[in-house]
């Protein structure tokens, strides 16, 4: 066991927390990254990362919570984007444009400021790629809560949701508020993203949310298994990320190990092209098949 467990994995009360902490994100990003896969919003996902960026930035700079940050800068993008932005598609992606672009330039002067407030350089590292071994376990029950709220969000709105994906003019026709749910759903993932952003970095947890989902869309062939699958490949991933990123402390002498993230994301990204191998895709079909009776009754 010591050749895969190195020396007090079990035992270390931070690698506990960052367990309890990347499944729970790693669940909530695939089931919310799912349906951003379905109703082809991954550019408004990437969008939210960089304004968590702003978000989590700023709250560094005037000291309060990184996650408080990530949450908070993700919601006010959520809303901006949705009083910009129109029902029209095309309208959403200039709503979006918007708001990456000018998130990105808060993000640039708020990550100025952090760097310049002190002699030390952690605070860019710790928002842009992830701390997930520094995170507190005090911190553990308000991402229990927020994890909690984004699911519920979805779960209420599942249905309306996966239908206006299909089609709006339907989800219309059966008097069903196609914008409030839209913008219920932008909130839902501006939190998974915020939770994403203290696992693997608000500037990687585009990843988290697209790649496992992206990937089980590929390879199932109904709602309920692409949730599935895509949960089991985020948290196997999260999990052999932590696994991987301490045991690379002892790979190296006197090294200070390395990222949690770059072991994360590079899972994630192995996962979706073993997904498009030709003995995998031979065994499932080209495109997923929604039953749409079922979703409209």
């Amino acid at each position: 066991m010591h050749v895969i467990f190195e020396p007090g994995f079990f035992t270390s009360a931070p690698v506990r927390t960052a367990l309890i902490i990347g499944a729970v994100t790693a669940l909530v990003s695939a089931v919310v990254g799912v349906f951003v896969v379905v109703r082809s919003q991954s550019f408004a996902g990437h969008a939210l990362t960089d304004v968590a960026t702003t978000g989590g930035s700023a709250a560094y700079f005037f000291g309060l919570s990184p996650l408080l940050g990530f949450i908070g800068g993700g919601v006010l993008g959520a809303g901006a984007m949705d009083l910009i932005g129109v029902e029209r598609e095309r309208g959403r992606d200039v709503a979006t444009g918007i708001v990456l672009g000018t998130a990105l330039g808060l993000a640039a002067l708020f990550l100025y400021l952090d760097t310049t407030k002190s002699a030390t350089t952690g605070a860019a590292q710790q928002i842009l790629f992830g701390s997930i071994f520094t995170v507190d376990s005090s911190t553990v029950p308000l991402v229990l809560v927020l994890s909690a709220v984004a699911l519920a969000i979805v779960v209420a709105i599942n249905r309306p949701l996966l239908l206006s994906s299909l089609s709006a003019e339907l989800t219309r026709a059966r008097g069903i508020n196609l914008r409030g749910v839209a913008l219920a759903f932008m909130v839902a993932m501006a939190v998974s993203v915020g939770l994403s952003s203290i696992t693997v970095g608000s500037i990687l947890s585009t990843a988290l949310l697209i790649g496992p989902a992206a990937t089980s869309v590929r390879v199932t062939r109904s709602l309920h298994a692409s949730l599935l699958v895509a949960a089991a490949l985020g948290i196997a991933a999260t999990w052999l990320g932590i696994l991987f990123a301490y045991d690379s402390f002892y790979w190296i002498p006197s090294s200070q190990g390395l990222p949690v993230s770059f072991f994360i994301v590079s899972l994630v990204f192995l996962g979706y092209l073993a997904s498009g191998l030709p003995i995998v895709r031979r065994r499932t079909r080209q495109t997923r098949q929604v039953d749409t009776v079922t979703v409209g009754a």
